[in-house]
């Protein structure tokens, strides 16, 4: 997860770029690619049904609530801009590259 791109907010928010791939077998992250990460997800991209499977996906990554996981752009598009509150930047990285080794 070295690679991954994160940029902090003034509020303290975290956000990074996730590379999304609907309709897989199961829901996890892959790796990084391009500086986003990159996640497979279990749900097809209809009615919002992969964005939801996304912030559930990385709540439960990062041991968090899923209120605090806000997509804030892309939500039509495989690539998304992600943002985490509550957690500083070195957390969410630590924890990122432990779902992607778990998965």
């Amino acid at each position: 997860m070295d690679a991954l791109k994160l940029t902090e907010t003034r509020e303290g928010a975290v956000r990074f770029e996730v590379a999304a791939r609907p309709r897989a077998r199961q829901s996890r992250a892959v790796g990084v690619r391009g500086g986003a990460l990159a996640v497979t997800l279990a749900a097809p991209p209809v009615d919002g049904a992969a964005n939801a499977t996304l912030v559930a996906a990385l709540a439960s990554w990062l041991a968090i609530p899923k209120r605090d996981v806000v997509l804030v752009r892309g939500e039509s598009s495989r690539l998304k801009l992600v943002e985490i509150r509550g957690l500083a930047a070195g957390d969410v990285r630590a924890r990122l590259a432990a779902a992607s080794r778990a998965t």
